[in-house]
């Protein structure tokens, strides 16, 4: 006999949400207008109703499961959706025009493309909204099948049956380096160059983290990784505090804030292209397709801005 599907009420999926964000149930109760006990028969029958333990007490203090921290992280995604469609019918009833997008993003394309495009959107369309989250590549092909959205901007590869990608533009890896840095007086830096650095990488599963472990292996080389951070907007800032160089995408760079770092031409050329993704089983609204369009002339534009300044004569700060 089959087992029967589990989908809990989205009143106790609210008072998970209100117990994590107000750090007690005494907080989840306010926020939901309830009472304590109220509130706490809520979270108790959420765990039981899935069957394992959702909470452990800490010095007296309900707190998370690593359980339940995992389940927590798919419950956020469900009630985005439930608020999504909630704020559509308010605004449908309302007889709103549909000028709300939903936008998952790559981080480093937030400051680097996306801001001014919507910038330029509110400015052309006064009633425009928007939604927008971030999503690190690997997390993006895992999140299409749960939620809604009307498009995206990602580095590839991205490959899903559900979307349809786009290129929008490509740019190419530069070595970040701090200022006073002796190779930071050379226009192009190569590979050999690298050997005995002290390098500072982002994360093994990284497209530049493993580009790097493939070329010091095509050389019989290994890199010596002294630091390695989460993502690329920490890596350039660990470059700007002295601590060695690295690879980078220009995005990230100079977005960091990393104020003692520069950046460089490195060869060999690692191409870094970007994509714009739409959900594939829905037409595109007339203002989604706007956005792409705004999106697509910002990224083209600084993408060529950046490779133009790291060709000249002087290379870019």
């Amino acid at each position: 006999m089959m087992a029967k599907a589990l989908l809990p009420k989205i009143r106790s999926l609210d008072a998970l949400r209100a117990f994590v964000e107000g750090g007690s149930v005494s907080s989840a109760a306010v926020r939901l207008g309830l009472t304590q006990p109220q509130a706490g028969r809520l979270l108790a029958g959420l765990e039981a109703e899935l069957g394992f333990a959702l909470f452990t007490r800490e010095n007296r203090r309900l707190a998370l499961t690593p359980e339940g921290w995992r389940f927590y992280g798919q419950a956020e995604r469900v009630l985005a959706g439930h608020d999504g469609l909630t704020r559509l019918a308010r605004e449908i009833r309302q007889g709103h025009q549909d000028n709300h997008l939903r936008v998952l993003t790559a981080p480093q394309a937030t400051h680097a493309v996306l801001g001014e495009a919507l910038v330029t959107m509110a400015r052309l369309v006064p009633g425009f909204t928007a939604t927008i989250e971030g999503r690190a590549r690997l997390d993006i092909e895992a999140l299409v099948e749960q939620e809604h959205f009307d498009l995206g901007v990602t580095v590839p590869p991205l490959s899903h049956p559900r979307l349809k990608v786009e290129p929008l533009c490509e740019t190419e890896a530069v070595l970040v380096l701090p200022k006073a840095h002796p190779l930071a007086r050379r226009r192009q830096i190569g590979l050999m160059d690298l050997v005995g650095q002290d390098l500072i990488a982002t994360h093994p599963r990284s497209l530049l983290r493993q580009r790097l472990q493939q070329l010091f292996r095509d050389i019989d080389q290994e890199p010596r990784i002294r630091f390695e951070a989460l993502n690329g907007t920490i890596a350039c800032q660990l470059v700007g505090l002295g601590l060695g160089i690295g690879l980078a995408d220009p995005f990230v760079a100079r977005s960091s804030g990393a104020a003692g770092m520069v950046m460089r031409r490195f060869e060999p050329t690692i191409p870094l292209p970007y994509g714009l993704f739409y959900p594939a089983w829905q037409k595109q609204s007339e203002i989604a397709v706007q956005l792409a369009g705004l999106i697509r002339d910002t990224a083209q534009h600084r993408a060529a801005a950046i490779m133009r300044s790291l060709r000249g004569p002087a290379a870019s700060r």
